[in-house]
């Protein structure tokens, strides 16, 4: 094994560390003074579905209700040429006859299916139980890598995960763009992903704690992340394919959920390399904490 090699990995490691550590504060930063823009999973509103003429596109339904309506709209096709379901604020269309109004000008053919209201109750009982499942997930996790692995590698592990949820939360509340309940549900899946990175790499780090207990702890985890660098590429590459064309093809409804696994898994399999080692070095891990205690025969 080339030392120099090792030493250049470790100093890129620290590197990155530090870059971790100031994106997790500065999108800390930003969630607190932007907040989020909530969608109406959260803050109520009104959900149709209606039928209209089959030549009318969805640009132009989409412009008439942003017109209406303070929040993101969405205008989903319902597979029927003509059928469209609506979401929307319930700020000026709090009725079949309104969203007929509103729709008026491109044309009188209009028939409301259906229509359902989300009250502003039943959003904050969402938003409340999403962060509730947010944390007992980290919970979850926390119990299961301290079981799997000592504390040390698991406090690694937890700390990238949290710096991937709050990256991901930061950008949404940076932008703007609607958070609903696909994008909670795209930030549960992050956690799984990256927890499966620092799980490959802490591995690692055990087995060559256990294998070679007089390597020092700094060779110890730039030899885990050399050992694993390329299978961690390959399955973060092909999943940011797939997840690119369903960005591109998945249409509107997607796109939120394909932007945020997308930024999960980049700055998943960044933070797994970087702070998933870097932490339990500084904890002083070392092979005596993976030593087997012998079992007495003795009665």
């Amino acid at each position: 094994m080339n030392f120099k090699k090792l030493s250049k990995l470790t100093r890129a490691r620290y590197l990155s560390s530090l870059m971790s550590l100031m994106i997790m504060f500065c999108s800390v930063g930003i969630i607190f003074v932007n907040g989020f823009n909530w969608g109406l999973d959260f803050t109520g509103g009104v959900v149709t579905e209606v039928k209209l003429d089959s030549n009318i596109k969805a640009a132009q339904i989409s412009e008439l209700l942003a017109l209406h309506s303070d929040q993101d709209v969405s205008v989903i096709s319902a597979g029927e040429a003509g059928r469209w379901v609506l979401r929307y604020s319930q700020v000026n269309a709090e009725s079949s006859t309104s969203i007929t109004d509103v729709l008026a000008p491109l044309t009188h053919n209009l028939e409301v299916l259906n229509s359902s209201i989300v009250g502003p109750q039943i959003g904050q009982e969402l938003a409340e139980q999403g962060g509730l499942a947010l944390l007992v997930a980290m919970l979850c996790i926390l119990g299961y890598l301290s079981f799997r692995f000592e504390w040390r590698l698991a406090s690694g592990a937890l700390l990238a995960l949290f710096h991937d949820v709050a990256f991901v939360l930061a950008f949404f509340a940076l932008t703007q763009m609607e958070f609903n309940l696909t994008v909670l549900a795209a930030v549960l899946a992050i956690l799984g992903y990256s927890l499966n990175d620092s799980i490959i790499i802490a591995d690692r780090i055990r087995e060559l704690l256990t294998s070679k207990p007089k390597m020092a702890i700094e060779a110890v985890c730039s030899r885990a992340v050399q050992a694993t660098f390329s299978r961690t590429m390959v399955t973060s590459g092909t999943t940011l394919i797939t997840v690119s064309a369903l960005w591109i093809m998945g249409g509107g409804p997607l796109e939120s959920f394909s932007i945020a696994m997308f930024l999960g898994i980049l700055i998943g399999t960044f933070s797994s390399i970087s702070i998933g080692t870097c932490l339990p070095e500084l904890l002083k891990v070392n092979s005596e904490h993976y030593k087997v205690e012998p079992i007495c025969d003795a009665p």
